[in-house]
């Protein structure tokens, strides 16, 4: 009798973390890490331009961006089936990929798939994922968010090395790779949202086994605030906030996706571009890991000045990538770690700063403004490129980064501090 009172309750919200980090991943990481691999081969194989081929990531991109804030709405709310909304999103995202393979030289056709894939990764990646762990945990939400989305790094590793060995073994070519990749994502991602994927049922559910007082229990309940998307977009620190994402998707455009063409462009070999992209997939594993970690223990103004600082020496790394080899593991590390800020990022600072009230919508509305600057971005690199050339690219990109962290700081710090000037988590206190 005495064993069973002590016996403390199962956490759910571990097992929401769990099915995270295996969509992260997955079909995440085949949607938005091994894609790039497929640059150069699609390129030469169709006789695709760069910019051409990079207005893919732009249009599925702007596409994902117009319908994230109805897909937040909807995967908010508790009439919605979530998990026949994963299972769409499911779908979308691993059979949409597996339609690369019947593209074929029609650029339309790319165009067109990638929207489908996009929308579906947004749904049981960059809005779901956040929104699930934001429902389960009301403390240490950064260490939970970092271990979900560590899984992307994890993934990679191996996602890498199987993509760059697909593609240059011409019994498979990019058509075959794009079809198993597909099917990959899709065998994964369905038992995920039919058997684990749910919200709460009931505020018991939140209670943390940790928690072993009544005390702390209460306090944990009673942390529920926010702003309504109405309130928010009237703060003019919100637009600063939207402005900084939409300058950090302008950096990430460059320096997430075309390092890779840009090492083969310089004379690199596949093997060597494979371990790069290994690198920075496993040191994104302690990226997102460590960066929940930041935000909870070093908090908002110290993780985005480590970030912006990894990033400008990113792309310091890269110009002189070619004469001294060993910067692009550095590149490659600091990048990993660094990914944090746009990973874990928009939904961190959307709950730090905004709260809970109407958290899928807020986070969707961010994740438009990151979406804007990584479409325009990708495009905007391109031209750079075929006009000015790698080098002064980069040092566009470094630009990029820097405005980028001016506007996130300035928005949070002073948000931060009107939060506290006028008592939000108890003036905006989720009844």
């Amino acid at each position: 009798m005495e064993n069973t009172t002590n016996k403390k309750p199962f956490f759910y919200g571990w097992v929401i973390v769990a099915a995270c980090m295996l969509i992260q991943a997955v079909p995440y990481g085949i949607a938005m890490n091994v894609q790039p691999q497929f640059i150069n081969f699609v390129t030469s194989g169709e006789g695709f331009t760069l910019t051409q081929f990079s207005l893919l990531f732009t249009i599925g991109t702007i596409v994902s961006a117009i319908a994230s804030p109805s897909i937040g709405k909807m995967l908010s709310n508790p009439k919605s089936n979530i998990k026949l909304i994963y299972v769409i999103g499911a779908i979308l995202c691993g059979g949409g990929f597996s339609l690369y393979a019947f593209a074929g030289g029609n650029l339309w056709a790319y165009y067109g798939i990638s929207a489908l894939v996009q929308v579906g990764t947004a749904i049981v990646s960059s809005i779901g994922v956040p929104l699930l762990v934001n429902a389960w945990f009301k403390e240490n939400k950064g260490i939970a968010m970092g271990i979900a989305f560590c899984g992307s790094g994890i993934g990679n590793i191996f996602l890498q090395q199987i993509a760059a060995r697909l593609l240059s073994d011409p019994n498979f070519g990019y058509a075959k790779a794009y079809f198993i990749f597909g099917i990959i994502s899709l065998i994964v991602t369905l038992p995920i949202a039919l058997f684990l994927v749910r919200l709460p049922k009931s505020e018991s559910e939140l209670v943390r086994p940790s928690s072993k007082k009544k005390s702390d229990r209460a306090k944990v309940n009673l942390s529920s605030w926010g702003y309504t998307l109405q309130e928010v977009t009237k703060m003019k620190l919100f637009w600063i906030l939207a402005t900084g994402f939409i300058f950090v998707g302008f950096y990430v455009s460059g320096l997430s996706i075309q390092y890779i063409s840009y090492l083969y462009t310089i004379g690199f070999d596949a093997t060597f571009v494979a371990n790069i992209g290994s690198v920075f997939a496993f040191f994104s594993i302690f990226g997102n890991l460590c960066g929940g970690i930041f935000f909870d223990k070093l908090g908002i103004k110290k993780s985005l000045l480590l970030s912006g600082a990894m990033v400008v020496i990113c792309c310091v790394s890269l110009l002189f990538v070619g004469d001294i080899p060993a910067l692009g593991y550095l590149f490659a590390a600091l990048l990993g770690i660094s990914i944090f800020a746009y990973i874990i990022g928009p939904s961190y600072l959307t709950g730090a700063l905004f709260g809970d009230r109407e958290f899928g919508t807020i986070l969707g509305i961010v994740q438009v403004f990151f979406a804007i600057g990584y479409a325009i971005g990708t495009v905007l690199f391109g031209l750079s490129v075929d006009n000015l050339g790698y080098p002064v690219s980069w040092m566009i990109t470094m630009v990029y980064a820097i405005i980028a962290y001016s506007c996130l700081l300035i928005a949070s710090i002073r948000i931060q501090k009107h939060n506290r000037e006028e008592n939000v988590t108890e003036t905006k206190k989720i009844a």
